[in-house]
C-alpha cells in the first residue's frame, strides 16, 4: 500500500523495499474552469543535482527536449501537451542503479509552458499529484497530493529522490516559484 505523505514529510524508498531497481516518478493534474483560450500545457522535468544542490552541466536537466541524461539512468516518458484523461499525465523513468554516484538528489518540478503569454498560474490547477511506483509490479509506494496552496505561481518543486547513507529516500517539496522554468534552471545552477 502507498504511503502517503504531506509537505515536507520524507521516507525511505529503497530501504523498505529491498530488491527495488527502477521505479517510475508519475506526475497528475487537472486545470480548472478556464476561459482564457489556450490550452494549459503542464511539463514535468527532473533536475539531477551534485552535493551542492546544483546540476553539473546542461544535460543533467531532463524535460520534454532532453529525454536522457548521459547515463541513461533517468528518462522521461514523454510531452502530454493537454494534461486531458485520467492518472499520470507525464512520467520519468529512473533506474536506481544506473544513476551516477556524484548525483545526490533528483528535483521533479512542474512548470506551465507559456504561463506568462497565456496569463496562466497553479492557482488555476487542482488535484495535483505525484506518485512513486516499482516498474517491476506497478505497485504504488509513495503519493504525494499537493492540495490547493498555489496562486500565482508557474513553477513548482513537487518532490525531490535523494541519497542518504547508502540509501534511496523520497521528500515531499511543493515548493512554489515565479518566473516559471527560468526561475527553476536557475535555482538549480543553469543558465538560461
Amino acid at each position: 500500500m502507498a504511503i502517503s505523505l504531506s509537505k515536507g514529510q520524507k521516507v525511505d524508498l529503497t530501504k523498505g523495499n529491498p530488491g527495488l531497481s527502477t521505479v517510475v516518478v508519475g506526475l497528475g493534474w487537472d486545470t480548472n474552469k478556464y476561459d482564457g483560450g489556450s490550452d494549459f500545457d503542464l511539463d514535468a522535468s527532473a533536475f539531477l543535482q551534485d552535493s551542492g544542490g546544483k546540476v553539473r552541466r546542461e544535460t543533467d536537466f531532463i524535460f520534454y527536449n532532453n529525454l536522457k541524461d548521459p547515463s541513461g539512468a533517468v528518462q522521461h516518458l514523454g510531452d502530454n501537451r493537454t494534461g486531458e484523461g485520467e492518472g499520470d499525465d507525464e512520467q520519468i523513468r529512473i533506474e536506481l542503479t544506473k544513476v551516477p554516484a556524484d548525483v545526490m538528489k533528483i528535483a521533479f518540478t512542474v512548470t506551465i509552458h507559456e504561463a506568462e503569454q497565456r496569463a496562466q498560474n497553479f492557482g488555476q490547477v487542482s488535484n495535483s499529484f505525484i506518485r512513486v511506483f516499482n516498474e517491476e509490479n506497478n505497485e504504488e509506494l509513495i503519493r504525494y497530493d499537493l492540495g490547493e496552496d498555489f496562486s500565482i505561481e508557474t513553477a513548482v518543486v513537487v518532490g525531490e529522490l535523494y541519497r542518504y547513507q547508502g540509501e534511496w529516500k523520497f521528500s515531499a517539496i511543493g515548493s512554489g516559484f515565479q518566473g516559471g522554468l527560468a526561475a527553476l534552471c536557475k535555482n538549480f545552477g543553469l543558465e538560461v
